[in-house]
């Protein structure tokens, strides 16, 4: 056997085969007696068929045995002479089938496509420039959070001296019918609550439920948008009649110590609760100003190294990506399958952050490696530990499943490229900056 690698591409590599007539003709012989011994041919005794006979019948059946048996040894022995350190399955073709028809004759060549990683030079990765930026907490960030504390545990009172307003809640039963589709089956909820002018609430529910009182009926025209978060109504016109069961008004707690002891946690004052919601906020502004720069040094040493990276994980992530935008879109109420999106569009898009993705973990992974950085099996278990309570499940279930799925290895993984971006980070050389509101499009490419 003969064999030739050929360098396609710093990820794809191709090895050339050839078999050469004298093994396949072993392979050959050797299987057509298998063949004669038991086959059956009429006209000869079981076992007693001429071997040309049998390779006439079983034509097919042999063909295919002898490439079962030739191509995988062929394949892997020249896999392993090379050192070649697949990604996924070989992509094996023969090169001329015409060989096939008069085996033996003639050598079978063949060409093996590989998928590999590319190699990588690590150019400077300490003392990268980065900049931080902490967002100032402000007095009216801290009245902000009260007030949704405050709204969160409002009373809703029943409004009977007067119609209603904006502001109030309205609690209807209602039955809708499609103005367009009149065969359509006919709408039916009962205590729904529509908040007057709230977010999200369509502009004609609140003009048309503003003014009444309990008990009454009103009956009106609701013309949906093309984009509405319900397929089913999107671009829809439905005329509703809604009895009004009651109207609500919202009266906040008053902003007393007594009202934030209410709440707990060791608040015992207005005082406390405005002491406490400030670390909370400062927290949060440290771990997103945190968030950014480690974005910020993942670009600029994805940028320093450019190289190509295989197209099968590039595939993988992209996957990842549009799993995570459906996930998202229901989150919202939105049906992926129904939405009006040009997924096609959407894919390239996710696909160029993706090719980032995948080149920002196999750089970590190569810091990981100059730097000796390693996981001990108690840093892997605390990590489980952690995913257990995030994740509501014991720790045998997420073991169960890690176990499964080969996790285990990939949470060492996961910790060792955090290590390494850690690294980056005691090693960069950080500028304090004033705040600017970050962009959507300076997301880091995410981490693996």
């Amino acid at each position: 056997m003969k064999n030739e690698l050929i360098d396609v591409s710093p990820t794809r590599k191709e090895i050339r085969i050839q078999i050469e007539p004298e093994e396949i003709r072993s392979a050959y012989d050797r299987i057509s007696k298998q063949y004669s011994k038991a086959a059956t041919v009429p006209g000869f005794r079981p076992g007693h068929a001429p071997t040309s006979v049998v390779r006439t019948r079983y034509k097919s059946e042999i063909r295919s045995d002898v490439i079962r048996e030739l191509l995988p040894d062929a394949v892997n022995n020249a896999i392993a002479e090379h050192s070649i350190h697949a990604i996924g399955e070989p992509n094996v073709e023969l090169d001329n089938t015409e060989a096939l028809e008069h085996l033996g004759d003639e050598a079978i060549t063949v060409k093996v496509g590989l998928e590999v990683l590319p190699e990588i030079t690590l150019g400077e990765y300490k003392g990268l420039e980065v900049t931080r930026r902490l967002r100032p907490i402000t007095d009216a960030d801290i009245d902000r959070v009260i007030d949704e504390f405050r709204n969160s545990t409002a009373a809703f009172m029943p409004v009977e001296d007067r119609a209603s307003e904006l502001g109030d809640t309205v609690t209807i039963n209602a039955r809708g019918k499609f103005a367009d589709e009149p065969e359509a089956e006919e709408i039916k909820v009962d205590d729904v609550e529509v908040v007057l002018g709230g977010p999200g609430v369509q502009q004609e529910f609140t003009e048309n439920l503003t003014g009444v009182r309990a008990e009454e009926t009103k009956t009106f025209l609701v013309d949906y948008p093309q984009d509405f978060s319900s397929p089913g109504l999107a671009g829809k016109k439905v005329e509703y009649a809604a009895e009004v069961t009651a109207v609500r008004k919202k009266e906040l707690p008053e902003l007393d110590d007594e009202w934030a002891t209410s709440l707990g946690g060791e608040v015992d004052s207005v005082a406390t609760l405005r002491t406490k919601v400030r670390e909370d906020l400062e927290a949060r502004a440290t771990a997103e100003s945190d968030h950014q720069m480690r974005g910020e040094v993942v670009r600029k040493l994805v940028a320093a190294h450019q190289f190509e990276v295989p197209e099968s994980l590039v595939e993988q992530q992209t996957v990842h990506r549009m799993e995570e935008v459906a996930r998202q879109m229901m989150n919202r109420g939105i049906d992926p399958r129904t939405a009006q999106l040009d997924w096609e569009s959407a894919r390239e898009e996710l696909k160029v952050q993706a090719v980032e993705d995948v080149r920002a973990t196999m750089l970590m992974e190569k810091i990981a490696e100059a730097e000796n950085i390693t996981v001990s099996e108690e840093e892997v278990e605390a990590e489980i530990q952690s995913f257990a309570t995030a994740s509501q499940q014991s720790i045998e279930q997420v073991r169960a499943a890690l176990t499964k799925n080969g996790g285990e290895r990939s949470i060492a993984q996961r910790l060792r490229n955090r290590k390494a971006l850690d690294l980056l980070i005691e090693n960069a050389r950080v500028t304090d900056a004033e705040w600017t509101e970050p962009k959507e499009a300076e997301d880091a490419p995410k981490e693996e």
